[in-house]
C-alpha cells in the first residue's frame, strides 16, 4: 500500500517539528490541533487544516497522534468523533503518546475490530530530537504494520525498533524514562556537588562528559543547569505524568522502584511549586 496522505494530531512541542519533517518529505499532511494558530507554520508550507479528528481522519491514509495524557489519547481515537469511528478500513493509526500499555493494547484491539491497523510508538529526544529528526521511536504492533509505517518514521527518527505485539513500544518508553528519571537526580548531584567542591562546572562536564558518566542528559541538560536554562524541551508535567504511568505499570507487575519513586517524588514537589511548564532540567533548582 502507498501511503500518501498523513493525518497528523497534536502539534506542541515535538509534534510541530515532527509533522514538518514528513510535509518536507513529500507527504500531503493534514493537521489537526486544539488550537489552531499552532497549525498556522504548518498550514504555509502546504499542509492542509483539518476542523476535527473526524474530518482529518476520514481523509488519510494514515492518522499520527501526539498529544498530553492518557485521557487525551482516548479522546482523539475512541467515541463519535474520534480516529477509529471515522478513519476508513485499512487505515493505520500510530499513537506516538507516551502512554499506558494498557490503553494501547486495548486500542489495537478496537481498531482490528474495525479493520484499522494500530501501532504504539512513543519517542525519545526531546525538542532537540524531534527538530533534527532524530527521535528515538519504539513500537509496538503487528511487523506488517510496523513495516508500512517504517518510511513515516524515517523522516522523523533514526533509531526506530520495532519491540514486539501491541503496548510494547509504551513499555519500552516506560523503560527509558525510568532510566532517565534516576539519571536526572544524578546529573543534579554531581553539578551541585562540583559548585560546592569550587571547581567551574562547565570545565567540570568537559572531563566527566567523554567518560563512563556519560550520558545523553548530562550532556544536553547539564549545561542548561548550569546557565539557569529552564525552557522546555520536554515539560516536568508529563514527565510526572510518565513516571506516575511507569510506577502504575511497576505495581502491577509486583517489581519494586526506589529511584522511580525518589524520582517522582522530587518531580512532583516541582510540579506543585508551580513549575510544571519549565523544562525537566529545572530539577536542579531543587538542589541548589
Amino acid at each position: 500500500m502507498t501511503d500518501k496522505n498523513i493525518g497528523f494530531i497534536g502539534l506542541g512541542v515535538m509534534g510541530q517539528s515532527m509533522a514538518g519533517h514528513i510535509l518536507a518529505a513529500g507527504f500531503n499532511v493534514r493537521v489537526y490541533n486544539r488550537t489552531r494558530q499552532k497549525a498556522d507554520a504548518l498550514v504555509d508550507k502546504g499542509a492542509v487544516w483539518c476542523d476535527s479528528v473526524a474530518e482529518l481522519a476520514g481523509s488519510s491514509d494514515v492518522i499520527i497522534s501526539i498529544v498530553g495524557y492518557p485521557a487525551d489519547v482516548t479522546e482523539v481515537f475512541t467515541g463519535p468523533a474520534g480516529i477509529l469511528e471515522n478513519a476508513s478500513a485499512g487505515a493505520l493509526a500510530i499513537d506516538m503518546t507516551t502512554s499506558n500499555p494498557a490503553l494501547a493494547e486495548k486500542l489495537w484491539e478496537e481498531g482490528r475490530q474495525k479493520d484499522i491497523r494500530v501501532l504504539d510508538a512513543p519517542v525519545s529526544g526531546g525538542d532537540i530530537g524531534a527538530r533534527n529528526a532524530s527521535l528515538s521511536i519504539m513500537v509496538g504492533g503487528e511487523a506488517d504494520d510496523f513495516y508500512r509505517a517504517l518510511p513515516i518514521f524515517k523522516t522523523m527518527g533514526t533509531n526506530i525498533v520495532h519491540q514486539g505485539k501491541a503496548g510494547s513500544g509504551q513499555h519500552t518508553k516506560m523503560a527509558n524514562q525510568i532510566a532517565i528519571a534516576s539519571t536526572m537526580i544524578a546529573v543534579c548531584e554531581s553539578i551541585s556537588y562540583a559548585r560546592h567542591a569550587g571547581l567551574d562546572p562547565e570545565t567540570v562536564l568537559e572531563s566527566i562528559g567523554k567518560g563512563a558518566a556519560a550520558s545523553w542528559s548530562l550532556n544536553n541538560l547539564g549545561p542548561k543547569m548550569i546557565q539557569g536554562d529552564d525552557a522546555p524541551g520536554f515539560f516536568i508535567r508529563h514527565f510526572v505524568k510518565d513516571m506516575g504511568i511507569a510506577l502504575s505499570a511497576a505495581e502491577t507487575m509486583g517489581m519494586k522502584t526506589p529511584g522511580l519513586d525518589m524520582a517522582y517524588k522530587l518531580y512532583k514537589q516541582m510540579e506543585d511549586q508551580g513549575a510544571g511548564l519549565n523544562g525537566t532540567q529545572a530539577l536542579f533548582h531543587l538542589f541548589e
